[in-house]
């Protein structure tokens, strides 16, 4: 099992920046696939990125490309989501997620992803 916690969430304008951690306890993360997803009021859970075990492969939502990085330091068991020129449209809880199993065709599908931080509020003020 792991525990993962996430933090940085904030109040930031539009075009700011902010990075996410997320901290995994328990079994090492670099077991598992780890991602972020977000959800705003009234709306799913949405994938926003997804990094490989070994940090070889990321993958994103097209809304976020070019703009969020996802990465990992598995000596730290810590995942990250650097994200810049922020946009009002990405305000929402953001998730950290892990799962040792899930398919790369799965990986927008939140009941796909095993393990879940409690989120942190991410605002972007216009």
């Amino acid at each position: 099992q792991v525990q993962l916690v996430e933090s940085g969430g904030g109040l930031v304008q539009a075009g700011g920046s902010l990075r996410l951690s997320c901290a995994a306890s328990g079994r090492t993360s670099s077991s598992y696939t780890m991602g972020w997803f977000r959800q705003a009021p009234g709306k799913e859970r949405e994938f926003v990125a997804a990094i490989s075990r070994r940090g070889s492969s990321t993958y994103y939502e097209d809304s976020v490309k070019g703009r969020f990085t996802i990465s990992r330091d598995n000596a730290k068991n810590t995942v990250y989501l650097q994200m810049n020129s922020l946009k009002p449209e990405d305000t929402a809880v953001y998730y950290c997620a892990a799962d040792s199993a899930v398919l790369l065709s799965d990986y927008r599908t939140p009941r796909r992803w095993n393990y879940w931080g409690q989120g942190t509020q991410v605002t972007v003020s216009s």
